[in-house]
């Protein structure tokens, strides 16, 4: 698991996929919205430490802009989180800036300064947002939600964001692949809410009524296939992880009819 920077990312500004291809247009995100040119880190001056487990540090503009600027182990890794980010986004999810960067083992976020920075800080009203999006993390098998440390939840201008998403969809937070792990089954909507070896997600997501599970899904449920498969394409993603998406979207439909 990855520990997020100490700061996180304004509300994202419909930035392009690593990739290079164009971010999917929501019903936040103009189809015509100007899209800046990637960030090149060579261009950059270096201005802070290493925050997280991946190499990584705070660069700045000459605009005087501070981006914190990951690399990962492979480009597949980096486009992978840059295709999480982008399905929270269209959950509705608050989570990081992601800006396109020009070397594509990279992973940048805007940096902006952290008035909370772990669950432990988190006051009640603040826990309760967080759990809001418990579905999405489920179908987007981020283990990582909470953090190793519990440093994967935090506040910024008074909204609670998610700081990493590094360890969702198909790969582990520092890299490894999960596999088979990462099925059509989302067992996720229980592991994260009572896994004892996921102390902080158990901590963050365990006293959660069963109302707020069906809520928490209803939020994934409610997102048209058809978006989902968008997203992936734009990204870059093989139709075949579009596919278990939403399938995943289904399993998750089939146990709020269940329930």
């Amino acid at each position: 698991m990855s520990r997020a920077p100490a700061s996180t990312p304004r509300a994202p500004a419909a930035p392009a996929a690593a990739t290079g291809t164009t971010a999917p247009a929501t019903a936040t995100t103009p189809t015509s919205a100007i899209v800046p040119p990637p960030l090149d880190a060579t261009r950059l001056r270096r201005v802070g430490r290493q925050l997280g487990s991946n190499p990584a540090a705070v660069f700045e503009a000459d605009d005087g802009s501070r981006y914190y600027i990951k690399t990962l182990d492979t480009p597949a890794h980096a486009r992978n989180e840059w295709l999480a980010a982008q399905l929270y986004r269209l959950a509705g999810a608050p989570t990081l800036d992601y800006v396109q960067t020009l070397s594509p083992d990279e992973i940048a976020t805007v940096f902006v300064p952290l008035d909370k920075k772990t669950i432990a800080q988190l006051d009640e009203a603040e826990r309760r947002e967080a759990q809001r999006w418990l579905g999405v993390h489920a179908w987007t098998a981020n283990w990582d939600a909470a953090g190793f440390n519990g440093d994967n939840q935090g506040v910024a201008g008074g909204r609670v964001l998610t700081l990493d998403v590094g360890g969702a969809l198909e790969f582990r937070a520092l890299g490894d692949p999960k596999g088979s792990a990462f099925g059509t089954t989302v067992g996720e909507l229980d592991s994260l809410r009572a896994d004892p070896d996921n102390r902080h997600a158990r901590r963050l997501f365990g006293d959660m009524s069963e109302d707020d599970l069906r809520a928490a899904i209803r939020v994934v449920t409610a997102i048209p296939d058809d978006a989902i498969r968008a997203v992936v394409r734009d990204c870059g993603g093989r139709e075949a992880l579009a596919d278990k998406l939403v399938a995943r979207k289904a399993d998750m439909a089939a146990r709020l009819a269940a329930a």
